[in-house]
């Protein structure tokens, strides 16, 4: 590291960040993980003013007044409303740099394989206009490859399946290149959403996607459980337009939750099948690893293991994978940001 680089250290932070669809983490370099909120922003519907932002803006969800709107700038782990986006991340940034840092950070954001050329310009002109001196991009598989800790500069085949929000990301790893990958807009918004129409159909019951939520965690599963669970479940009745309380079973939640569970083991099949056989030959040793919050799905490692006939295996902290990567590689910016830091853009594989 130069002189220059360590009199820039003394003025501001490189910081990474996982922009992710449901969640926002930042990790401050030499700091680590200091900052995981949702990716929510709450404001005034008549002059965009910003109200609140991540865990504060994400209580309002569901329970604002006419003139108030929570809004996820997030959709399908990419940008789609550019100004509140770029509010959001200049709170995050001012929240992590504080304000005596007289030069501005360097930023370092994970993306989606396949990001197009617009969406790869909105992440870099929001970052930019909410405070950053330049903006490097990694993709997310990537990052979380390297947060979990497998070697990606090895010449041998590594899988690594980051299940966000917004898209579930399917990639296989080796020399420090993504050599086979998908990414579909299927995982944990995917799942809310199944058990939302679920419990229409079924119960006539309106709920919320803080709810479907609550219902995935508590009794949600991707493989049949021992012993089943219950939960009740407080909506609004559709016939008659009254609070309601049904009781739902993990056997319901399981069937409702088959098509975007089902939609990532097709990922994973697909991604497989195109791999070259020196690396699907390494996958057999290496096996499958999982992150990002959907991994946590009771009984998904199971499925995939036996829809693949491969080992698969959840991250230690599946949810801080990706912003561990960014803050590794932040930290080795010199040797892995040639590498790993790429902002070629992949036609979006289904």
């Amino acid at each position: 590291m130069g002189i220059l680089d360590h009199i820039k250290g003394f003025f501001s932070n490189d910081i990474g960040i996982d922009l992710g669809t449901a969640n926002t983490l930042v990790n401050v370099r030499g700091r680590g993980i200091v900052l995981s909120e949702p990716s929510v922003v709450a404001v005034i519907s008549e002059t965009n003013k910003v109200l609140a932002v991540g865990i504060e803006a994400k209580r309002m969800l569901g329970r604002t007044p006419g003139n108030i709107r929570a809004i996820r700038p997030m959709k399908d782990g990419v940008i789609a409303d550019f100004d509140v986006t770029e509010e959001m991340l200049r709170y995050f940034i001012q929240k992590v740099s504080g304000k005596r840092k007289l030069m501005r950070p360097r930023v370092l954001v994970a993306v989606p394989s396949g990001i197009t050329e617009v969406e790869t310009r909105a992440v870099k002109e929001s970052a930019i206009r909410a405070g950053a001196r330049e903006v490097h991009l990694v993709e997310e598989p990537m990052a979380a490859a390297i947060g979990v800790g497998i070697q990606v500069q090895e010449p041998s085949g590594n899988m690594i399946v980051d299940i966000g929000g917004g898209t579930t990301e399917v990639a296989i790893i080796s020399l420090a290149g993504i050599v086979e990958w998908r990414s579909i807009k299927s995982g944990g918004d995917a799942m809310d959403q199944a058990i939302v129409q679920y419990l229409k159909r079924a119960y006539s019951l309106l709920i919320g996607e803080r709810t479907a939520e609550d219902i995935k965690i508590r009794v949600g599963s991707a493989y049949k459980l021992e012993e089943p669970i219950t939960m009740d479940v407080k909506g609004r009745d559709l016939m008659g337009g009254l609070p309601k309380t049904v009781t739902v079973s993990s056997e319901e939640i399981r069937e409702a939750l088959m098509e975007p569970v089902t939609r990532i083991v097709e990922a994973v099949r697909m991604s497989l099948e195109r791999c070259p056989p020196e690396l699907s030959a390494d996958l057999i040793d290496h096996g499958v690893m999982l992150a990002g919050g959907g991994s946590l799905l009771r009984g998904l490692d199971r499925l995939i293991s036996e829809e693949t006939g491969l080992p698969v295996a959840v991250a230690d902290e599946p949810l801080l994978a990706v912003a561990k990567g960014t803050g590794i590689v932040l930290e080795e910016m010199d040797t892995l940001s040639r590498t790993v830091c790429s902002s070629a853009k992949r036609p979006r594989r289904m």
